[in-house]
Formats: C-alpha cells, structure tokens, sequence
C-alpha cells in the first residue's frame, strides 16, 4: 500500500452470534415510549438489510490478491454483517408486525445502492468507507453516552449496543481495503476521491434518514411542524447523535485520517464485559458467508 494502514496489529475481529427479541413483541414506540427516538433508529435499521449486504459486495469486490491479514479481516467483517443484516430483518418485521410500513423507506435503499451499483467498483468501495466511517462514529456515541438509549426497550436496546460493538471493531475494514486497491493511485487523486463520495454519502444519508424518520412519524399520526421539530430535536439537540460526531466526521477529511487513529476498543470490551453470554459458534447462514468469503 502507498498509505500504511495503522489497523492495530493485536485486533481480532470476532463474529458474535447472538439473537434478540425473537420471543416477544417490540413495543411500537420502543424508545422509552418516545416516538420520536423509536422513529429515528427504526427508520435507520430499515436501511441495514440491504445496506450491509451492499458493503459486503463492495468489500469483497477487491478480496482477491489482498494481503493475508487484508483477507482475513475481510472474511469476518462478511460474517459480521452477514448477522448484522438476520438480526435487522426479525427487528425490522416486528416493526411492521407493531403497525410500520417500512417499504418507502427500503424502496428509497434501493434507489440510492442502484445508482451506485452502476458506476465502478471502485466507488462503490468508496461509499462502503465512507458509510461505514459514518457508522462506526455514530457506533461510539452510542456505547460512549448510555443516555442514546436510556429508558429504551431491553432486548432492542441490547441489540443496537451489540451492533454498535462490532461496527467499531470491524471500522478499518473498508478503508484498508481501499487503501490496497488505490495502492497505485496519487495520494491527490485518493483524497480528492475519498472526500467528494463522503460528502455525497453523507447529504444521502441525512436527507434519508430525516425523511424516513418523518415517513414513520405520519404513520403514526405525527405531521408537519410537531413532526419536524421532534425530529430535529432528536437528532441534532438532546440527546443530539448527529450534533455529536460532527468532529469525528470532519476527521475523515484531514491528511493522515484513519478510523484506528483512534483506538476505541475500550468501549467493546466494556460491551463484551456487561452483554448477556452469546455464542461464538456461527449458525449455518454464517457459515455458509465465511466459506463464500
């Protein structure tokens, strides 16, 4: 690689195969009865199905003559998101089962994946970092400041922590794999590139995220200017996600930015230490992505 990957040498990247809220119903407004905050994330889980199969593909597009250490982490991080993905969908279906349609908002995933999927690898790639940078950064607030989810239903606050824990753990995956397949690239033409799909990525993802969470809200009965104000509130005031990681955004825009420049792996050992015991063996669908990896 043209730029060293600074990935700590001692990660390990482990799949952890848990299931959650299989045998229960998902209160409507889950989030401590707001519906605010129930809104939001489930407008964000419904991007997760589709959009982590997306960054799998893209990912795995440039597995073939990567280093060995490159393959391995690639071949976890499928396994990860492969889990990530199963758990979304059942948490997904209990919110249709609770009353929300959420066909708008995975037709709108697909519309933007379409458009994306029809220009070069290579941007896709782009995207995956750039998304996947996003998440890890949301993924860190939300393990850092136990207020996100306080007051929220047990199991589905558990699995978002779970999720968040490997979100953190797999964050360099993408951007090393960018690194080994732009290794012939300038660095002028690498950051010009890397910074123009983040800023797309990210006009994408607020807009959709906004107006997904919206959508969620009219179904409930929540319009016009009750609807955007709680939103906004939600999003950007208290307890303010998107206000938060505005620096460890603008990060990803400064020479030398790795998202291992800052080594968080603190807050998954506390996730591992306080989460109920999971299994480490992964189902047949796991092995099936680890194989095909």
């Amino acid at each position: 690689m043209s730029v060293a990957s600074v990935t700590p040498a001692d990660l390990t990247i482990t799949p952890r195969d848990r299931r959650f809220g299989r045998d229960e119903a998902t209160p409507r407004w889950w989030h401590g009865g707001n519906p605010y905050a129930s809104a939001l994330y489930n407008a964000l889980s419904a991007t997760f199905p589709k959009g982590e199969a997306f960054f799998v593909e893209s990912v795995r597009a440039f597995r073939d003559g990567a280093p060995p250490r490159l393959a391995e982490d690639i071949r976890n991080f499928t396994t990860q998101e492969v889990v990530h993905s199963r758990e979304h969908d059942a948490f997904n279906k209990r919110a249709a089962v609770a009353g929300y349609d959420l066909a708008p908002l995975e037709a709108q995933v697909e519309k933007r994946l379409a458009i994306t999927r029809a220009k070069p690898k290579i941007v896709s790639l782009a995207a995956t970092m750039a998304l996947e940078h996003f998440t890890a950064i949301l993924a860190h607030e939300l393990l850092a400041d136990p207020k996100h989810l306080a007051g929220a239903d047990p199991a589905t606050a558990e699995l978002w922590r779970w999720h968040a824990s490997e979100e953190i753990e797999h964050k360099g995956v993408a951007y090393d794999t960018w690194l080994y397949a732009t290794r012939d690239w300038t660095r002028s033409k690498r950051r010009k590139v890397k910074a123009l799909v983040m800023l797309y990525a990210t006009r994408n993802f607020v807009v959709d995220r906004t107006a997904g969470t919206i959508e969620l809200l009219r179904q409930d009965g929540i319009t016009g200017p009750r609807a955007w104000a709680g939103t906004m509130w939600t999003m950007w005031g208290r307890p303010g996600m998107m206000r938060k990681i505005g620096a460890a955004w603008l990060a990803y825009f400064m020479p030398g930015f790795h998202p291992w420049n800052e080594d968080d792996r603190h807050l998954i050992r506390d996730y591992d230490a306080a989460a109920p015991a999971f299994s480490t063996a992964p189902p047949r669908q796991v092995r099936r992505a680890r194989k095909a990896a």
